[in-house]
């Protein structure tokens, strides 16, 4: 079967699956380009000409042009899932994967850099309750380190969402989970409330995200990222760190298992979809040395 129609075939299975956007086009440009890899290096068009081998050629040709572990195995990650899609839709048998003889490439072990708490507390203090967009900016510090949500589900907050004690998280792949809040957050997303409110009285597109621009439009990753990058400068933060809304997420987390959280329930809290991911934080805590 030519691998041109599966590659669209298989991207319409993504759609269909609603995957993020950013998710969408992860998959496609990484398959599209290791499709081209095979046609151009091998002439391969069809799926039964892939072997294993160039897998894992392709592999050492991304490593031989510098790139990273993570980055190849984030390539590994979509080529899986297309031929996964293959052998689930009966294109080939599963004995016939070419992925089951790839391994995934040995990734280092890295210290995930955080906030201290001193610096958590100057960043949420930057910002003062004095106009709509300071109160907006304090609150949107406030619910990265009260909650530890991705910056993409901080500007797909609903109002709605919102309750008395907790809030529900739209994540990657659509999956809704609920996250408490502290009584410190709720009382100044009561405050925020009452000032958002007061400053679109007039605003009648009517966007129901709990964080807007100051034309009432939702935010932007890229609005989020100034807002938390401002807030490392306000609060006189030097040194050699991100500053950055996922900066944020590592240092919750961090403060969640040193505070005695198990690993599966912050991998639940997080919205990772194993503890893998959640154990890197594990193991940067206990190399990490910032902690006052």
């Amino acid at each position: 079967m030519l691998l041109t129609d599966l590659h669209k075939e298989f991207m319409f299975h993504i759609q269909v699956k609603s995957y993020s956007p950013r998710t969408q086009k992860s998959y496609k440009d990484n398959n599209r380009r290791f499709l081209a890899y095979l046609e151009s290096e091998y002439e391969i068009a069809e799926l039964e000409e892939i072997k294993s081998l160039h897998i894992k050629q392709y592999g050492m040709m991304l490593s031989k042009k510098g790139r990273k572990e993570t980055y190849i195995n984030s390539i590994y990650k979509c080529v899986r899932s297309f031929f996964k899609y293959c052998v689930d839709e009966g294109y080939i048998l599963q004995k016939h994967n070419p992925c089951l003889n790839v391994q995934w490439m040995k990734e280092p072990i890295v210290t995930i850099k955080s906030f201290t708490s001193q610096e958590i507390r100057g960043m949420v203090e930057a910002y003062k309750m004095t106009t709509y967009i300071e109160a907006r900016n304090k609150l949107v510090i406030m619910m990265f380190a009260d909650t530890g949500i991705r910056n993409l589900e901080l500007c797909h907050l609903m109002k709605s969402n919102v309750g008395e004690t907790t809030i529900k998280i739209v994540g990657k792949g659509n999956k809704e989970r609920y996250l408490p809040i502290s009584p410190a957050l709720k009382k100044y997303l009561i405050k925020y409330d009452r000032i958002r409110e007061q400053y679109l009285k007039d605003d009648y597109r009517g966007h129901d995200n709990l964080f807007l621009s100051y034309r009432g439009k939702p935010l932007t990753v890229e609005a989020v990222e100034r807002i938390v990058k401002i807030a490392g400068e306000r609060a006189g933060i030097t040194r050699e760190i991100r500053i950055s809304p996922h900066t944020i997420r590592h240092t919750y987390a961090q403060l969640m298992l040193q505070n005695g959280c198990d690993v599966y329930s912050l991998s639940r809290v997080l919205g990772h979809e194993d503890i893998s991911i959640t154990k890197r934080y594990l193991q940067s805590c206990k190399m990490n040395k910032l902690w006052n």
